[in-house]
């Protein structure tokens, strides 16, 4: 098994600490970018406020275009969503740490 590393990364100006692999390290901080940049269309939208709101809509956006990706890509829609309840998880045991 490989070593775990923290890795910290900052969303709507909150640090959060997230373990990974040195492997992963680089995915997950365009991930976190990914994210930070879908929450500022978002909230320069205008149409949300409450910041839960924003961050739900902006998981689901990303949700969104990764099945649309993966269904013409051919890829298995049950794998994804496995990882989708996975990345989910993370999120919820980073928020409950907080």
């Amino acid at each position: 098994m490989n070593k775990e590393d923290i890795l910290k990364v900052t969303i709507m100006g909150r640090e959060f600490n997230i373990s990974c692999s040195e492997q992963e390290r680089s995915e997950l901080l365009l991930a976190a970018e990914l994210l930070e940049n879908k929450i500022q269309k978002i909230r320069q939208e205008g149409k949300m406020i409450d910041s839960d709101r924003i961050v739900i809509a902006a998981a689901l956006s990303i949700a969104h275009e990764l099945l649309i990706l993966r269904q013409s890509s051919g890829f298995d829609i049950d794998e994804i969503k496995r990882r989708i309840a996975h990345i989910r998880k993370r999120i919820n045991d980073v928020l409950i740490k907080k």
